[in-house]
């Protein structure tokens, strides 16, 4: 019966080192491939030697340098133990800067400041009422957005998570503000009916006369009448003046200086 060949071996491919953490490199191992090439090579050369002398000088010629490559391996691993042992702990990735806390807080102080300041000026209100109308969208959203701001602003720094929702609010506030301000100079009196315009307009007239006037007795007058248009404009759902703007304006119509 003829013979038949089995199958052949299976082939083991080298397959390629896993890819991850590098391997260490021990120092030592290549002063072992060196000695041992050392000691390999005075092998050959006393094979070669024909005479005593001469294995003799060859002999004191490589013994050094065995007990040199042996002094390094043991040099080397006491030294590679020793780092092993007394190294510290790896190194801490460092966190990221905390946010720009106490800048964020010197903007939201100034967009406070701006806010305050459109509120308290009846003449302002007059010339961009839809700031002052939550009934406009985007003024709407400011106040939702300074709202957000306010109730997370803090006197002392607060912990990295409190102060980055502050800090991200705050740029909502001011982004919502200048769309809330660029709205109403768009709007400004254009949603109004003509004889709602023309009450804006005394009012206005009747404040810059208030102003600019050098008597009391016409200055009086004027931020008397001027209240009386705001107030029929209130009532009509037109012109809503905020109530710090009526404050200023009832204590200037009482005869008591605004500002």
């Amino acid at each position: 019966m003829p013979h038949r060949p089995g199958p052949p071996p299976p082939v083991r491919s080298r397959r390629p080192p896993a890819r991850g953490r590098p391997r260490r490199r021990r120092p030592w191992r290549r002063a072992g491939v060196a000695a041992g090439g050392v000691v390999l090579a005075a092998g050959l050369l006393l094979a070669e030697a024909d005479g005593a002398v001469e294995v003799l000088v060859l002999s004191m010629m490589l013994v050094p340098l065995v007990v040199i490559a042996l002094a390094l391996i043991l040099t080397l691993t006491v030294v590679g133990t020793v780092r092993r042992r007394f190294a510290g702990p790896p190194p801490v990735a460092v966190p990221p800067a905390a946010p720009a806390w106490g800048a964020a807080r010197e903007r939201f102080a100034e967009l406070a400041a701006g806010y305050a300041a459109h509120e308290c000026d009846p003449m302002a209100v007059l010339r961009l009422p839809a700031l002052s109308d939550v009934g406009v969208g985007s003024t709407a959203r400011f106040v939702d957005a300074f709202a957000r701001a306010q109730a997370l602003e803090t006197d002392e720094e607060p912990d990295a998570a409190h102060a980055a929702a502050f800090v991200a609010a705050v740029g909502t506030a001011e982004r919502a503000w200048r769309a809330a301000v660029d709205a109403a100079e768009r709007i400004r009196l254009s949603g109004l009916a003509p004889g709602e315009r023309a009450a804006v307009e005394r009012a206005v007239k009747l404040l810059t006369t208030a102003r600019d006037s050098d008597s009391d007795a016409e200055r009086l007058a004027a931020y008397s009448r001027a209240r009386a248009e705001l107030d029929k404009l209130d009532r009509l759902g037109a012109v809503h003046l905020p109530r710090p703007a009526r404050t200023v304006l009832d204590a200037a119509a009482r005869g008591e200086l605004p500002g």
